[in-house]
């Protein structure tokens, strides 16, 4: 098994050690020179770990997990990767084959409790069959729409040794059983590569966009997973239309540029929104048409026509009904698509674009110098601050909630893979784990953590990590003393029932930093935040973590804001 991580061009694996993995993690104790281990302090942040590892690099990431509980604690991490289609390879161990299905110490079905989470899995009975079946799990993870994938290996055939064929041999000739094993991983992949799309389906996009008056582009994740963020700009620039973006898709479309219209949906921009909403062409780009963008899917876009360019079939019409539909890699697909449009495509769009950019909450322009701290500030700062030394070096993990959003408002996000949240299941305790995993795929990046005190509850833990191997990560918690978008709805929805949302209780986060030698440092002022973000910029010199708590206002809320069911446009304001 590990000579076939190494053949894969995995460097790294994240994991935590139990009765049913001895043998593999013997085995990476022997081969500690040539692969790394990264002991995560729970199975579910070595999940996140490497779902960042998977983000940051989009290579696929690998976690490792005992039978049992440390197999279920992969399941948040699992869910979390497939929902945002990354690449991530979890390896159980499980009972020997002797004792499965006997209700054995530590036993779970693993491959029937991850079926609906992952692309495919696979429970190995044969230790002939395993070099094979990762070969084939990295194909699978990392082709087409990538996704999560699971191999399960009870302990004996761990135990069991087999002779070890690497995949050079292989594909030259086809006799012996591994042979015909690797043949079905060339036969996979040549699967993987088949074109989906047609001559008519590119025509008809072209059509459909030359005759358009007003053309929007909506950007998914899809744009940063495939690498087509230039080719993107290239096209909007053609065609010049705005830019709008999913939650996932920050960092596929520069925001700093002047067709950008930012984040779009229930917390998006006022320009987002209403271009959407007047668009008479929507061409959705490796987007999905979550709730948290459309709302009222029967308003949504109701004016315009959609296109969309997606690698996954089953995304096509499933949400939103399409006009014109173009599957394929995006990064093809859309230079084909641009290729056969004229040279110069006016539109009807006038000022409104920009009109509509000045139409923001009090609370994004009135921020400065008030006697606690704004998420703004705190957001603006930070990244000003990392990026003295060299820009666009900045990487921003987040957990989820009011934090995640306001990092998704102020965080200029200015490449692909520069902000890394959970999008899709939306999993609190994601950050610190998922920052870990950045930081090791991208050594060469400044890494930060946007938190919230709810969410860092459910991973602080991890600082441990940071410690044990010398990851220079800053952590900044906003920590406002309650489940921040909870309680948001419970003011706006509930009459203010604040139903279990209070956390005026322990840790002391600075206090607990501490106890991991991690530095921390208290803000509740504009100043204040400013000093500690000099002594933690010192301790990331010096290769040591540092943690920022920043006191905010507990009533701050996350604006624009569409209610739930409601049109895009009708924002709160």
């Amino acid at each position: 098994m590990i000579e076939a991580l190494i053949e894969q061009g995995v460097d790294t694996v994240f994991g935590y050690p139990g009765g049913a993995v001895l043998f593999i993690y013997d085995e990476l104790y022997r081969q500690r020179n040539r692969i790394r281990h990264i002991l995560a302090s729970h199975e579910q942040h070595a999940a996140h770990a490497a779902d960042g590892y998977a983000r940051a690099s989009g290579k696929p990431g690998v976690c490792i997990a005992t039978s049992g509980p440390g197999a279920t604690n992969l399941v948040t991490g699992i869910a979390a990767a497939m929902m945002d289609s990354s690449p991530l390879v979890a390896i159980t161990g499980n009972v020997s084959t002797s004792l499965l299905g006997k209700d054995s110490f530590q036993e779970v079905d693993t491959t029937g409790v991850t079926m609906p989470i992952v692309k495919h899995n696979w429970i190995v009975k044969d230790v002939d069959e395993l070099a094979e079946v990762v070969r084939e799990a990295f194909l699978v993870a990392k082709s087409g729409r990538p996704g999560p994938v699971l191999i399960d290996i009870p302990k004996d055939v761990t135990a069991q040794e087999g002779e070890w064929l690497d995949i050079s041999s292989i594909i030259p000739n086809i006799h012996k059983k591994q042979d015909v094993l690797g043949a079905r991983s060339l036969r996979l992949e040549a699967k993987s590569k088949r074109r989906l799309w047609s001559v008519d389906d590119i025509k008809l996009a072209a059509t459909l966009i030359d005759r358009a008056k007003r053309p929007a582009i909506y950007a998914g994740g899809g744009g940063v997973i495939s690498n087509a963020s230039e080719e993107i700009v290239r096209f909007a620039e053609h065609i010049n239309a705005p830019v709008a973006l999913s939650l996932m898709g920050i960092g596929a479309f520069p925001q700093e540029h002047p067709l950008c219209t930012g984040l779009l949906g229930m917390h998006g921009t006022v320009a987002s929104n209403k271009v959407v909403q007047t668009a008479d062409l929507l061409i959705a780009v490796g987007a999905r048409f979550s709730d948290r963008v459309t709302s009222d899917v029967g308003t949504f876009a109701e004016k315009a026509n959609v296109l969309h360019f997606d690698i996954d079939p089953a995304e096509i019409n499933k949400n939103v009904p399409t006009s014109g539909r173009v599957v394929g890699d995006i990064k093809e697909t859309l230079a084909l698509t641009r290729a056969e449009l004229p040279l110069s495509v006016k539109n009807g769009w006038g000022n409104d674009i920009e009109t509509w950019k000045k139409e923001k909450p009090a609370s994004h322009q009135e921020y400065r110098n008030r006697e606690i701290l704004h998420p703004r500030f705190v957001v603006e700062e930070t990244e000003a601050y990392l990026e003295k030394t060299e820009r666009g070096n900045v990487v921003a993990v987040t957990d989820v909630g009011q934090h995640q959003m306001w990092t998704a408002q102020f965080f200029k996000a200015s490449a692909p893979r520069s902000f890394i949240t959970s999008g899709g299941l939306g999993a609190m305790g994601f950050g610190l784990g998922a920052a870990v995993g950045v930081k090791i795929a991208r050594p060469d990046k400044q890494v930060v953590l946007f938190t919230g005190d709810g969410s860092f509850r459910m991973n602080c833990g991890e600082m441990g990590t940071l410690s044990a191997y010398g990851l220079p990560i800053l952590i900044v918690v906003f920590n406002n003393r309650v489940l921040g978008m909870v309680r948001q709805w419970q003011t706006l929805f509930y009459e203010g029932r604040y139903s279990e949302t209070t956390l005026d209780r322990p840790p002391d986060f600075v206090k607990l930093a501490s106890a991991y030698s991690v530095a921390g440092f208290r803000a509740e002022t504009e100043a204040e935040f400013l000093l500690a973000l000099e002594k933690a910029g010192e301790e990331l010199r010096g290769g040591k973590s540092a943690l920022i708590e920043a006191v905010i206002d507990r009533n701050e809320k996350v604006l624009p804001m569409v209610p739930g069911g409601k049109p895009i446009h009708e924002q709160l304001l």
